[in-house]
């Protein structure tokens, strides 16, 4: 079964300074039916201004993944990290205990687009940590490349959760499949771009739930960027 949430059914927070699109229910956005899939909590598509951002705040008990598309992130957080997030580039922060942290759009002349992802870790009470890597265009290029994962193999960030999560960039009329785990679930979510995805149609911020699948075919209509993430 697949089941596509399109972007026009995503929450929304616009505060001037952002633009963000919650594809589960956060912060004021309250939805009951879209409240996370799996372990995956949090995908929003945060958009914002330069030289803005969101002040030092905190965390806990979550792994946080940040993905850019466009322009860079500036982070710092309280166990002493800082950091310029750039495309490419993928980081991981794990809250565990508790930890704080800002993240701010450091252009004075181009906006930030960006991806940023919460999963439930497999305990509560975990070390904070922080974690850094680059995947560089050509590895993603007509194939899935890991980008994080519970073990960290294949260079992956680690996450503390039963949870590979995989980008891809496709060109258009590239096809590529993906051969699920017996017992798994997947979610796929584009980041930019046009495909489909079985007999459906998806676009740029769509997501889509697939469950009960062997596997997942997808063809791409335009230069697509997708994140799929497979889960317990």
């Amino acid at each position: 079964m697949i089941v596509i949430r399109p972007r026009e059914k995503r929450g929304k927070t616009q505060l001037g300074w952002l633009d963000s699109r919650h594809t589960f229910a956060f912060g004021d956005y309250a939805d009951p039916e879209h409240r996370g899939f799996r372990a995956l909590r949090v995908i929003n598509e945060d958009r914002v201004i330069p030289g803005a951002g969101f002040p030092t705040h905190a965390h806990r008990d979550m792994e946080i993944v940040t993905y850019v598309l466009e322009g860079a992130v500036e982070h710092k957080d309280s166990l002493g990290n800082g950091s310029v997030i750039k495309p490419g580039e993928v980081q991981r922060m794990s809250a565990g205990t508790g930890i704080r942290h800002s993240e701010y759009n450091p252009s004075r002349t181009a906006g930030v687009h960006f991806l940023q992802i919460w999963i439930l870790p497999e305990k509560e009470g975990i070390a904070p940590g922080y974690e850094q890597r680059d995947f560089p265009a050509a590895e993603k290029r007509g194939r899935w490349r890991l980008v994080a994962s519970r073990d960290g193999r294949e260079d992956s960030v680690t996450v503390h959760q039963d949870a590979d999560v995989y980008a891809t960039l496709l060109g258009e009329a590239d096809k590529l499949r993906f051969t699920l785990r017996a017992g798994r679930y997947a979610w796929l979510q584009v980041a930019r771009g046009q495909m489909t995805l079985g007999d459906g149609a998806m676009k740029e911020g769509d997501g889509a739930a697939i469950v009960r699948e062997a596997a997942i075919d997808i063809a791409a209509a335009a230069e697509s960027e997708l994140l799929l993430f497979d889960l317990a």
